[in-house]
């Protein structure tokens, strides 16, 4: 058995013609045609496997953390730490925008509510409406740019607090007519512990009119009584 044993099969099988070559490795071939087919040999150690090595750009997480080497398993720890490094990142700035978002737009101490407030005010004034024209709704802009198409104006406004600590808010817009304009100067102020926001004065400019007093506590303060609270801001009768 030492030698190699060719068994050769003849004419009595011709719709097979081929070879079996039998070694003392238990290593055989059988041919057929221009085709033939082999195994590994097993007896001499364990089955090769034949998956491809993981990496950090190639790991889908299939293979089990037990079958991987420890240079497979330091590459997915380093994807996995890296994946979620960019999860916390973006939900940090999610919360981020969130957080602008509210105090730019929603929140009553942001210059967009104090400036929506102010338009509305406007608007409903019937003075300021037969002073500016009401054939058209009244628009509010911020400040004039070179660019007559320019959609977002700057708007100028400032906030402050005094020696007793009160939070002073003002600011400046124009408003625009069916036949005049007019500027718009806004002062509002929140005293140390309170929620609300109370006009010290809203005022419109037009050229060739009076000014026009929507709020003014310089001028009337017996209207400070005659005052409610609605959506953050002191309004008065």
């Amino acid at each position: 058995m030492d030698s190699k044993i060719l068994l050769t099969i003849g004419a009595r099988l011709p719709a097979f013609r081929g070879s079996l070559l039998i070694s003392p490795g238990c290593r055989y071939s059988i041919t057929k045609g221009s085709r033939s087919y082999a195994t590994r040999n097993t007896l001499s150690g364990s089955p090769i496997s034949s998956r491809r090595q993981v990496t950090v750009t190639n790991d889908d997480g299939r293979v089990h953390w037990k079958e991987l080497s420890l240079k497979e398993k330091t590459a997915r720890t380093t994807q996995q730490t890296f994946n979620l490094g960019i999860i916390l990142t973006g939900l940090v700035m999610t919360g981020g925008c969130a957080y602008f978002l509210y105090k730019e737009v929603f929140s009553t101490d942001s210059k967009t509510v104090q400036f929506n407030r102010a338009v509305d005010r406007i608007r409903s004034d019937s003075r300021v409406k037969e002073a500016l024209g009401s054939g058209h709704k009244i628009r509010a802009f911020g400040e004039p740019t070179w660019n007559r198409w320019a959609r977002a104006r700057p708007i100028a406004s400032k906030n402050y607090r005094d020696a007793s600590d009160t939070e002073h808010f003002t600011m400046h817009f124009n408003v625009e007519g069916s036949s005049r304009r007019g500027v718009v100067d806004l002062h509002t102020f929140k005293r140390n512990g309170q929620s609300n926001w109370e006009y010290k004065y809203l005022l419109v400019d037009i050229k060739g009119q009076p000014r026009i007093y929507l709020e003014n506590t310089d001028v009337s303060p017996d209207r400070q009584n005659s005052s409610f609270s609605f959506l953050g801001m002191q309004w008065r009768k």
